[in-house]
Formats: structure tokens, sequence, C-alpha cells
């Protein structure tokens, strides 16, 4: 994403330059060519060259995010209500692969957000998730109208 200094101070506007980023880049034949790709590579070369090729782009990637939508009402697994769902990744045999990982989901009308970050590159994870958070408040307060 290209990352521009605002002085926007309104964050649905900067919401929704965000999204059309966001929606180009899905429908852009970019995943398409990255998945034929590496299919050609594990059908031509083997599962060895595919999975080489694979952890290469991802060792070249510094920030990652997803974002997954969940179920909307609340599961059970075997009996025991499930309160909510959180994904974690923690690095390889190397250390952290990524600087930053986030991940968004969302689970029985809640949003869980879950972040790895690599303490070298971020000395004050802190500051981050405060930032993210008022963020995510003013566009609260935005869609509802309260400012």
């Amino acid at each position: 994403l290209p990352l521009s200094i605002n002085l926007n101070t309104d964050p649905l506007v900067n919401l929704s330059k965000t999204k059309s980023i966001m929606d180009r880049k899905k429908h852009s034949l970019l995943p398409s060519l990255l998945y034929s790709s590496q299919e050609f590579l594990i059908n031509y070369f083997g599962p060895k060259v595919g999975s080489a090729f694979f952890k290469r782009s991802l060792s070249n990637t510094t920030t990652f995010l997803s974002n997954i939508v969940g179920p909307l009402e609340e599961v059970s697994l075997h009996g025991n209500q499930i309160a909510y769902i959180a994904l974690s990744c923690y690095g390889n045999e190397h250390g952290q692969t990524h600087a930053l990982l986030i991940h968004f989901i969302s689970y029985a009308e809640k949003l869980i957000i879950s972040m790895a970050m690599d303490p070298r590159v971020m000395p004050d994870p802190h500051n981050l998730c405060d930032a993210m958070e008022e963020s995510l408040k003013a566009i609260k307060d935005a869609l509802s109208g309260k400012k």
C-alpha cells in the first residue's frame, strides 16, 4: 500500500481510499499469477523447488496483513462454547520472518486483532497498538455519527 501523509481529519475518507486500493489489489492478476507460477514449479520441478520459492517469497515480505471473516454466531466444539478465535504465528528456525504481522478476525459480531512484531524493528509495539485503537475508535465514532 502506498503510504502518504494526509491532513484530512475525516477517518472515513482515508478508509474508503484504503478500501479501494485493497479491492484493486485483490482483483488484479497478481494472485492468479502467483498461484499459477507456484503450481507450475511444483508440477514440473517438484515440491522442494516449490517450497523454496514459497519460503523465498515469504522471507522478502516485511508486513503481512490478513482479514478473515469468521462465523456470525458463536460455535461450540464437542459441547464447549468457543469464546474467541485468534490466529498466531511466530517465526521459524531463523527467527521471525516478518517485522509486522497483523490478523483481523471477526467472530460472532466481535473483532479480534492479533499482532506479532519484531522487537528489533519496532522497539515500542504498544505505541502502534495505541494508535490502532485510536484509529478504530475514530472510525467507529464517525460511522455512528458521534464526533
